[in-house]
């Protein structure tokens, strides 16, 4: 009876053993992303004040996690006016190592300026806002689901480029008002 338990006992850690090596089970470390948007020109405004209040990304084997925006804002404010050409970072942080299917960025606001530009940086968490005319955008659908695979290495670093084309994301409906739906492309992920 003794061996029947001793040869259980040892046959259980032997399968927990093996289910651990598993190549789908989790790895416990973590690498960086560290995610940046540029973005493609909207001519109509001197400043297009986007305000973005999440980033997420999920990892195939689990939740979505939250990627941290930089300077740990609990929001980020871009003038994509000044992203033209340039690109500024969005969020950085640290991810569980593992494959990655999607990132949703989520916008909270946005608004247009047609008399004159922002003042101070391309992206910060939170911009003044310039004088003159004024339009919000309206934003039926504030999350935008970028489907673009990538993996995160165990102490490695994940560098993902977002191009916001604004020509294609801002539209006139009439009367006045402006209706933003975001077209966000990844550019590159290396």
């Amino acid at each position: 009876m003794r061996y029947l338990a001793l040869l259980c006992g040892v046959a259980a850690m032997g399968i927990a053993a093996a289910c651990g090596d598993s190549p789908s089970a989790p790895s416990a470390g973590t690498g960086t992303l560290h995610l940046r948007l540029t973005d493609s020109p909207f001519s109509d405004a001197k400043a297009v004040l986007v305000t973005f209040s999440s980033v997420r990304a999920h990892r195939t084997d689990s939740e979505w996690t939250t990627v941290p925006f930089a300077e740990s804002a609990g929001s980020r404010t871009c003038d994509l006016k000044k992203l033209q050409g340039p690109s500024d970072l969005l969020g950085t942080g640290a991810l569980p190592a593992g494959h990655y299917e999607q990132v949703r960025l989520v916008v909270e606001r946005a608004a247009l300026y047609f008399d004159n530009a922002s003042a101070g940086p391309a992206c910060a968490p939170s911009i003044p806002t310039p004088a003159g005319g004024t339009a919000p955008l309206e934003i039926p659908s504030g999350e935008v689901k970028l489907n673009r695979g990538f993996d995160m290495k165990e102490g490695g670093s994940t560098n993902m480029l977002l191009d916001f084309d604004g020509d294609q994301s801002i539209h006139q409906t009439g009367n006045g008002r402006y209706m933003m739906r975001p077209v966000i492309a990844v550019v590159s992920v290396d």
